[in-house]
């Protein structure tokens, strides 16, 4: 009898569908097929429904559709057709339906404004586009009024109105000062949901003139700034304590309508003193967990993803020490309409049956209408297969006239869904995809598929015939899968031969051949075997093999599963694997692996490495294998296995092993059983139904295991059913329209007696009553077709044989296949936190539109240019993925004073789904790096030029340089510092009246709004008078000179001497009196006529420096690395961190990067410079 079975071939391009396509008919994903087949148009992108365009520039209205055919398209505007040819500003993209409307070169966004809709056709149908609203975003200036300062008592509220003009988008309101510096804010004063500031109750600190209001118009990156408001606070005396009085909303109630899976936001701001906090509650019920967020202070409720659960009345309530306040919103949610079941489109065949089904939600409920070819369905021409019903199209006996894409409207007063689907109605005869003449080679014994990938129309049905005369194949030895693939689940030497693949419809037949060859297996005839050799010795494992004369083997050794060591003591030969002068490391067990391009074998063995004994000693070895096994007792689940031990060689048994053979399922291959103590020479062995066994038994001692006995006489166990079920079934989809059943199969002697086969069950979670059962043979996958995409599956698989079932297996939960998520996270929201850093937020997906398991979201970002040079560069995105259901994430890295972009996409199994809408946004100024370069050069007298590039990074507007510098005395100490602030657009300067023949120390950092950046430091020396020079040089060459340091230096070395006999016969050197009579000059105070700066307060952070760096010979400073750290901020220090990352205190350890200390120049110090020291 023929078996049937729903499983795929092996090639990979057999079991790929048309993933946007489900019916009877499947479609084999052949491009050439694809090519010829005759599609109706599908709307593969279309611009957005309420699509604000920016009114600068070109109008780009997307409409992309595919079909076989290619589709032409057309459009409408506010309901008629509109002539794109009669308007030069409009061109349509080629092989497109997309619009191009040229506002750049003279058109006027204002004039384009409308309702669009395009439609694609081909002689298959006609597919529309959602209606697409044109609007230009609007940035209006604010009006003109004139403001009143505002005279407040401490104490008293007060709400500053900002009142921003009306844009498209909104704009996003926030309050700055004239040093465009955010206002702060707190309990006390916050921003309302409206852009109103708040107080809560005004303090003295609250007077200032510059409380300014801003509004930041992201679509066209523009900010309007309204006039500064004044405002003043007069202080009374006492100030009286107030309860709190709410400032919005006001009175005790109010109401709030919110669509479904939008974010409610709710807000309360009291007024009152001491400053009120605010509480939330839901009468009647609890805020929703892990939805629900408080912002501003707790002033705003904030609730994700709302439904029409979270309908009720939430009360906010405002409490000081002086008293309370409550208000209650009333939120009712309603729900603009939501697919249950959105129409999928169909193919069949002439004659066949098929349905149309759209299913919508919403609140209120939202009215079904259907179209064809983008016209009304009442009005539209009759189709004798197409009868309407309700949400439902029923097709009955379709013809290939039939064939029409369907429009599906689903529509309430808070908006609408549009769906395509279309009826393909497809005629074709038999195709064989398999390439002709195809060669399979399989191993003897295993298992052989046969393809014959096919498609016609109607669906075709498949003969196997083997030989050029033979007949039909049937019967229990073949498996006939439903894909046409055949399978002999044993290959034997008589399978050779060639097999044709017969495919036949109504429309006509076609054949294929195909051939199959079988190999004899590769086996290892000598394995290698356990060793022990002395150090420094030589061994050899043998593995000599068998295998298929028309096979090419290749042997490859390992030790301890790796590769073999890179020495030339390791010698591979054609069979063996030889080891030259043994050493310790060479221990480990060996492997001999045989591959040939069908299959694989592999055996190992065990190297030991003993030392050599000095003297000849007992030798211990493995023991001797055992022999004369016996079976007894013989029972249908048991058996008694005695034997003998063998010699154990010195070393006692420790314990032996019990292997068995199943000859009547896997021949040659030996199983662990169990194993008893060395003192054990009989056990009791349990046994399992319909298994041909043998037994043998290994010896186990400290030196390693003994080689097997011979094997015992063999003993047949009775057939009965299974006695269990297979084990890891999981139901997991490989397409979005399929359930992959797999599972392990039980092994041979598990099967319990002949004809082992499986029965797979499975139904739709919480949706089918009944399960669905087929018998399949000895295999572990089965694929059900036509599922819908990932929903919960109830699947079980049973064992059975000839002699009956297993027991009735558990149930286990697996899901259809997944697809690519459909919509993108909505609600993408930027909050730059510094110059560097920015805080991404965007609003979850409905969990039913990821369509399978969320990973998580992946925020891709880019930087579009730098705000200070204007220059674009290439575009290099990065990613960042957050796990789970988050919704926000950090961007760190950012480049201050840049433009960036950024989008979200939800990420489940099967990949991403479509990007939110770019996001803007902008990172602040930050400090800039280090001046590119200084230099210094002409020195003169009393000059010197100071030349410098601008940094690298500027990170923001430049608005000057600042030039500190002092110098240097011949001791290497520091004179005082001098500050010079340079404008930012100079890049050289000459410094005059300074000292001749002074070396001075420069210190160089540029400067932006925010702040100073690195400095660079740089010595440079003025020329000295020239006459002075050559006085000082003569002097320091006449011969007087010279001998008077000549007698001053013999002198020195008199005292020396004496010094030294006196110490050596006793007598006290007056060391300490001469140091309290003449102190430390170091410790000394310093006097002001000395060239110093006053006195010493701490003789530790006073020190002179005692260690500079040689400055190059050109007067070039290279931007080097700062080693500022924390170590460099002592222990003890009473500095600690603001919150902003700043370091606030002062150093009391080192302090050589402090302009104030000197950093002496390691240059050897000139001859006339010695000379002005000595004199």
């Amino acid at each position: 009898m023929m078996k049937k079975k729903s499983i795929p071939a092996s090639k990979p391009f057999l079991i790929l569908f048309l993933c946007q396509i489900i019916s009877a008919l499947d479609v084999p994903l052949d491009s050439k097929l694809l090519e010829e087949l005759s599609q109706p148009p599908t709307i593969t992108h279309q611009s957005p429904k309420d699509y604000i365009v920016d009114p600068r520039e070109n109008i780009v209205i997307q409409c992309e559709a595919k079909g076989k055919p290619p589709p032409s398209f057309s459009w409408t505007r506010n309901g008629t057709h509109f002539d794109i040819d009669k308007d030069a500003q409009v061109t349509m993209k080629p092989n497109s339906g997309t619009l191009v409307i040229n506002i750049m070169n003279g058109g006027k966004a204002e004039a384009y404004e409308g309702v669009y809709q395009c439609t694609a056709r081909n002689e298959r149908g006609a597919a529309i586009s959602n209606n697409i609203v044109i609007r230009p975003s609007r940035s209006p200036l604010w009006t003109k009024e004139k403001l009143e300062p505002h005279q407040v008592r401490e104490g008293d509220s007060l709400v500053l109105h900002c009142r921003p003009p009306v844009g498209l988008p909104p704009p996003i309101i926030f309050w700055m000062d004239n040093a465009f510096q955010r206002l702060p804010q707190s309990e006390r004063v916050s921003q309302g949901l409206n852009g109103d500031l708040y107080f809560s109750n005004v303090q003295p600190e609250d007077t200032r003139e510059d409380y300014i209001c801003y509004a930041r118009f992201n679509h066209t990156q523009t900010i309007q700034q309204k006039q500064p408001i004044s405002v003043k606070v007069f202080s009374t005396k006492p100030v009286t304590e107030r309860q709190p009085v709410l400032l919005t909303p006001t009175g005790s109630t109010s109401t709030k309508v919110e669509l479904r899976g939008n974010v409610l936001l709710l807000e309360c701001i009291a007024a009152g003193l001491p400053t009120p906090v605010i509480r939330w509650i839901k009468e009647g019920g609890e805020l929703p967990a892990n939805r629900t967020f408080f912002e501003n202070f707790k002033k705003t409720l904030k609730i994700i993803d709302v439904s029409e659960a979270d309908s009720g009345n939430y009360k906010c309530i405002a409490r000081n020490t002086m008293g309370s306040v409550h208000h209650v919103i009333s939120v009712t949610v309603k729900a603009a309409p939501y697919w249950i079941t959105a129409p999928r489109n169909l193919v069949l065949s002439p004659g066949e049956d098929g349905t149309l089904i759209c299913r919508a939600n919403g609140n209120p409920k939202p009215s079904i209408s259907w179209l064809a070819n983008g016209v009304p369905i009442a009005i539209a021409p009759e189709d004798p297969s197409r009868k309407v019903d309700g949400d439902t199209i029923i097709f009955s006996h379709v013809q290939e006239r039939s064939s029409a894409v369907y429009q599906c409207n689903a529509s309430n007063e808070y908006g609408y869904l549009l769906a395509n689907a279309f009826v393909n109605v497809l005629a074709e005869p038999p195709r064989i995809l398999t390439p002709a003449n195809k060669l399979y080679q399989v191993i003897a014994d295993s298992p052989a598929l046969l393809d014959c990938a096919y498609f016609g129309s109607p669906k075709p049905e498949i003969e196997w015939f083997k030989g050029v005369k033979g007949s039909i194949l049937r019967g229990n030895e073949y498996v006939f899968h439903d894909n046409g693939t055949l399978e002999i689940p044993v290959a034997q030497k008589d399978s050779t031969g060639t097999y044709t693949c017969v495919a036949r419809n109504e429309l006509g037949k076609i054949q294929n051949e195909v051939h199959l060859e079988i190999k004899d297996p590769t086996m290892i005839i000598k394995q290698p075997e356990y060793k022990v050799v002395q150090r420094y010795g030589q061994v050899s494992f043998e593995c000599i093999i068998k295998h298929d004369s028309t096979l090419l083997p290749t042997v490859i050794w390992l030790k301890d599963n790796d590769e073999l060591p890179d020495d030339e003591r390791f010698l591979v030969g054609k069979d063996n694997l030889t080891i030259m002068n043994v050493t310790d490391k060479d221990d480990g067990t060996y492997t001999c692996i045989v591959n040939t391009t069908l299959d694989s074998v592999s055996a190992s063995a065990v190297l030991t490495v003993v030392a050599a004994p000095p003297t000849p000693a007992i030798i211990y070895a493995r023991p001797n294998p055992p022999f004369d096994l016996e079976l007894t007792g013989q029972l249908e689940r048991t058996i008694d296995l005695s034997w003998i031990p063998g010699d154990e060689n010195n070393s006692p048994i420790t314990h032996f092993v019990i292997e068995y053979e199943d000859g009547l399922h896997e021949p040659g291959v030996w199983h662990y059983q169990t194993e008893v103590p060395g003192t054990q020479t009989t056990v009791q062995l349990k046994l399992s139904p319909y298994v041909n066994y043998s037994f043998r038994v290994v010896a186990v001692n400290k030196i390693g295991r003994s080689q097997p006995s011979e094997p015992s006489e063999q003993y047949l166990t009775k057939s009965a059913s299974p006695d269990e079920n297979p084990a890891n079934v999981q139901g997991i989809g490989s397409e979005p329209d399929n359930l992959v059943i797999t599972w392990e199969s039980l092994k041979g002697f598990q099967s319990n007696g002949p004809g082992l086969q499986y029965k797979v069950s499975w139904r739709q979670k919480d949706v089918d009553d009944e399960w669905t059962s087929v018998i399949v043979a000895n295999v572990s996958k089965y694929i059900v077709s036509g599922t819908p995409t990932f929903v919960p599956y109830e699947i079980k698989v049973q064992a059975l044989n000839d002699l009956g079932y297993a027991p009735e297996p558990s149930e286990v939960i697996g899901h259809s296949g997944e697809d690519l998520p459909m919509v993108a996270p909505g609600n993408v929201q930027v909050h730059v936190i510094n110059s560097t850093l920015a805080k991404v937020h965007w609003d979850p997906v409905p969990l039913k539109t990821v369509r399978g398991h969320l990973q998580g979201y992946k925020v891709y970002y880019w930087k579009v240019q730098s705000l200070s040079r204007r220059s674009r560069r290439h575009v290099e995105k990065k990613i960042l993925t957050f796990r789970g259901n988050k919704t926000f994430g950090m961007l760190p890295g950012l480049e201050p004073y840049s433009s960036y972009k950024l989008n979200v996409r939800v990420v489940n199994g099967k990949g991403e789904g479509p990007a939110s809408p770019d996001k803007v946004f902008k990172t602040p100024e930050g400090v800039p790096s280090s001046p590119s370069y200084l230099k210094i050069t002409n020195p003169t007298l009393d000059s010197l030029t100071l030349e410098w590039g601008s940094p690298t990074h500027p990170n923001g507007v430049l608005t000057s340089y600042i030039l500190k510098f002092q110098p240097i005395n011949n001791t290497h100490e520091l004179g005082p510092l001098v500050e010079i602030r340079i404008p930012a657009n100079e890049s050289s300067l000459i410094l005059k009246n300074l000292n001749y023949s002074t070396r001075y120390k420069f210190y160089f950092n540029a400067q932006t709004s925010v702040g100073s950046g690195s400095q660079i430091t740089e010595e440079a020396v003025t020329i000295m008078d020239e006459a002075m020079a050559s006085r000082q040089v003569d002097i320091a060459t006449q011969g007087w000179f010279i001998g008077l340091m000549c007698a001053v230096a013999l002198l020195i070395l008199i005292l020396l001497i004496v010094c030294f006999i006196r110490r050596n016969k006793g007598g006290k050197y007056p060391v300490k009196e001469k140091e309290d009579a003449h102190a430390d000059p170091e410790i000394q105070p310093m006097k002001e006529d000395d060239g110093t700066f006053g006195e010493y307060s701490d003789a530790e952070d006073h020190k002179p420096l005692k260690k500079g760096s040689r400055t190059p010979s050109d007067r070039t400073v290279k931007k080097e690395d700062s080693d500022d750290s924390l170590v460099d901020y002592g222990e003890g220090v009473n500095g600690q961190f603001n919150e902003d990352g700043s370091f606030i205190g002062q150093y009391s350890g080192k302090k050589e990067k402090e302009p104030a200390e000197g950093n002496e120049s390691s240059e050897a110090p000139s001859p006339v410079n010695a000379m002005n020291s000595f004199v």
